[in-house]
């Protein structure tokens, strides 16, 4: 089952979610490595660049109350579900987004990308489950001595995750999950499928 937390106003981002097939059903494996019977894929609607455009105006507009975003200086997104969300959030607020990526399983920036001492930066991540990929970016960007004024999703859902910084969501959704060992598609024998970007090693 999948219930709607909290949602902001003026779209129906549940509605847009199904629309553009991005609420998958199947038997899936996340990254926590519990099992779910759904699982949120948001590159099926960031293929839309219409609609991506105006949720990041809808973002935005939640940030503005508390943040003056001529200051920010870049969008920063960690690879590679948060890049085309964070390249719309840049575009909208008028800045430059770079993104870090993952090398020998840590987070890092390549590509000749730089945050620099004093800049002023917003996280963009699709989806936060866990924020692990997030608390990442945060420390590097606070190693170059920049200051993260808040961390923005498109999809929240954790169990009321905390960061340093305000976190500002779209929507909020809980999504039945279970632990392999009670999960009903396993004893059922419905193959399971690894969705993540992390992929956890297993042993056959």
């Amino acid at each position: 089952m999948i219930k709607v937390i909290s949602e902001v106003k003026g779209i129906n981002l549940f509605k847009v979610l199904k629309d553009t097939g991005s609420i998958m059903e199947g038997h899936f494996e996340l990254t926590s490595g519990y099992h779910s019977n759904y699982y949120l894929q948001c590159a099926k609607l960031l293929q839309y660049p219409d609609i991506t455009f105006k949720l990041a105006g809808k973002a935005l507009g939640l940030m503005k109350r508390d943040i003056d975003l001529k200051k920010i200086d870049k969008v920063v997104s960690p690879a590679i579900g948060g890049i085309q969300w964070g390249y719309m959030l840049a575009y909208s607020a008028g800045c430059r987004m770079i993104f870090a990526e993952r090398k020998d399983k840590k987070m890092e920036l390549r590509r000749g990308f730089e945050i620099n001492k004093g800049e002023e930066i917003i996280i963009a991540e699709d989806v936060i489950t866990t924020g692990g990929s997030v608390r990442e970016v945060i420390k590097i960007c606070e190693h170059y001595g920049a200051k993260v004024k808040a961390v923005v999703s498109i999809v929240d859902r954790s169990e009321n995750l905390l960061f340093k910084c305000p976190y500002y969501y779209l929507i909020k959704m809980d999504i039945d999950k279970y632990l392999p060992s009670d999960c009903e598609l396993c004893k059922k024998n419905y193959p399971l499928e690894y969705p993540g970007s992390r992929k956890k090693n297993r042993s056959i």
